[in-house]
């Protein structure tokens, strides 16, 4: 059996899995569209968490950014890591106690303010559709490099499969479906570094076989690749060219847009209690572990496999490569690999011969010999590449596909919960048709969901002009970070907050990043304009600071909150003092 056999079983067992449960749990009220309920056990909210949480940044994207940035490709894992912890300790568990659906919902109720909630819509739908952008690149890169089929081709597939589970089942659907989808993509990610870590090792846990000494010789692995890096010229793997400045503020815009992304917050809603959100914070932690504390291998490996396999090997065109990496092999030389033939379609790998000596040479910018570098290899394909780069066997190359496809779709799913949720929920219900029923509302809720599944697909066919999967991803955190961070963190522990001053904070950070982000990406901005030498991905964090000020300021400026709600903010950080848990809705004094 081949590998297009297993990759196919596996994504089409999946897929029918997702179906199959999204039928099983259909949504049949708002209660169950939007939070399932709030009737979800801790243990299983805290695995859909860690589902919707590690998204096809944190399976496809993270180990490439490490193989291929080494040290500096661990800011991601720092801010994706700390920010969870941030999220589920600082806010998750007083906004559960706050009771309601959505974050635009907390921002409404909490500043009074229908204006307030309606520019909250506004900011999650930028969050949200500037994430999915991501989630749904990630799913063409898959599908393209192991189906066979073009990458927008990949984007429509997986646009039908989440249409079914997400509009179907809602939330309710959508949290049992990423149950299911962390089993598939946490079993798909760990058996390949596994078994990688005892090729290259001999030590059966990746964590510790990255730094173990390499099977055979006396020699760590982590030293090995470095002298293998410097050697072709590029800077050692434990090193970095990011400025310190730069690290620091990436890592800081990922951990606050971790505490204020809309579809991360809205699973703490899904479970009956305070204590529930925190008790599923923490499995969701252990949950998370697994795979975080796996990505670093995963990347060392790659790098090492990627180099060992492809440079110096000798080029073989598509038309005679059997017969002709046969004889190069049997003449005791290095074809070009199997696995980069099968990639090289795609576009995500190429070799351009500068030189035309027929062999592919990897170089770095310093290279000793003098030779350019020939070849070149998105981010985003390694983890997907890897089993095959090390020639593990079909099924297990299968597996990772079905697992990026599991990260990709969960992500995807629960942010469309989110849009779906802002429109139908806090845009027509909450503010332009106070009146609606519930049926309506599911109704609008489920039109919605379908619109932004198709809204979805166009944003991923126009990510590759973003950048790789980490980085467009990392730019919603930065949005995130600057304009809804500080109104949830204000809203929750400074009762002196008003509806101005949340009104001003959302815009200022959400207009600022927004504009750095679209400038440097396409206005023709250049890195030696970076502010203060602050990448895009990083920049949210000092707008956020911008966006806190000019919110506070105003606040202090203008009349301060009633003693009602003032009240409210005092109750919500009291476990139990509040009632409804989200049936009714908080008082929402004239304003």
């Amino acid at each position: 059996m081949d590998q297009a056999f297993w990759s196919y079983l596996f994504v089409g067992l999946s897929f029918a899995l997702y179906v199959g449960i999204a039928i099983w749990a259909r949504a049949g009220s708002t209660n169950d569209f939007y939070v399932a309920g709030h009737d979800v056990h801790p243990t299983l909210n805290g695995m859909a968490t860690a589902a919707d949480w590690m998204s096809a940044a944190s399976f496809l994207s993270m180990a490439g950014l490490i193989a291929f940035l080494g040290y500096g490709g661990s800011v991601y894992l720092m801010g994706w890591t700390g920010g969870y912890v941030l999220l589920a300790m600082l806010l998750a568990p007083y906004l559960r106690e706050f009771g309601k659906f959505t974050v635009p919902d907390f921002v409404g109720d909490r500043y009074y303010s229908t204006f307030a909630r309606i520019v909250a819509v506004i900011c999650a739908l930028f969050v949200s559709f500037t994430y999915i952008a991501g989630q749904m690149k990630g799913v063409g890169v898959a599908f393209s490099g192991f189906l066979g089929i073009p990458f927008e081709w990949g984007i429509v597939i997986g646009m039908v499969v989440v249409f079914f589970y997400a509009v179907l089942g809602g939330m309710k659907g959508v949290t049992y479906t990423q149950v299911a989808q962390y089993c598939v993509m946490i079993f798909a990610y760990t058996v390949p570094a596994i078994f990688i870590s005892l090729t290259i090792t001999g030590n059966v846990f990746p964590q510790l076989g990255f730094i173990s000494d390499v099977r055979g010789e006396d020699i760590s692995m982590l030293a090995k690749l470095n002298g293998v890096l410097t050697d072709l010229g590029f800077a050692e793997y434990t090193s970095t060219n990011k400025t310190m400045i730069d690290i620091f503020c990436i890592t800081a815009a990922l951990m606050f847009g971790t505490a204020g992304l809309p579809h991360v917050i809205v699973r703490f809603f899904t479970v009956k209690s305070a204590k529930a959100a925190r008790i599923s914070a923490g499995w969701a932690l252990l949950f998370i572990a697994i795979l975080y504390t796996t990505a670093p291998a995963v990347g060392a490996f790659a790098r090492l496999n990627f180099i060992d396999t492809v440079n110096e090997a000798t080029y073989v065109s598509d038309e005679d490569y059997e017969t002709r990496s046969a004889e190069i092999e049997a003449e005791g030389g290095k074809a070009v690999p199997a696995w980069f033939k099968n990639w090289e379609p795609t576009g995500l790998v190429s070799f351009e011969d500068k030189n035309g000596d027929g062999q592919m040479q990897i170089r770095g910018p310093n290279a000793p010999d003098g030779l350019e570098n020939e070849v070149t290899a998105n981010n985003d394909i390694f983890v997907l590449a890897n089993p095959e780069i090390a020639r593990l066997p079909g099924w297990v190359i299968g597996l990772v596909v079905a697992g990026g496809m599991a990260a990709a779709l969960s992500t995807a799913a629960g942010l469309l919960m989110v849009i779906s949720s802002a429109v139908s929920h806090d845009l027509c219900r909450r503010t332009l048709f106070k009146g609606m029923s519930d049926t309506t509302e599911l109704r609008i809720a489920r039109v919605a969901a379908a619109g932004a599944v198709f809204a979805a697909g166009l944003v991923g066919l126009f990510a590759d002009k973003l950048g790789f999967v980490a980085q467009v991803v990392a730019f919603a955190f930065g949005l995130a970070a600057a304009s809804l961070f500080p109104v949830i963190f204000l809203g929750i522990f400074w009762k002196r907050m008003n509806k101005e001053g949340a009104i001003v904070a959302m815009l200022t950070g959400l207009i600022t990043t927004f504009g750095y982000i679209y400038f440097f990406k396409f206005g023709g901005g250049t890195p030696d304009q970076y502010l203060f030498g602050i990448s895009p991905e990083g920049i949210g964090f000092l707008f956020m600071w911008v966006a806190l000020i000019a919110g506070i300021v105003t606040a202090l400026m203008t009349r301060a909150p009633s003693q009602e709600i003032q009240d409210l903010v005092e109750d919500i950080r009291v476990p139990g003092s509040r009632t409804g848990h989200g049936e009714g809705d908080a008082a929402m004094p004239p304003g």
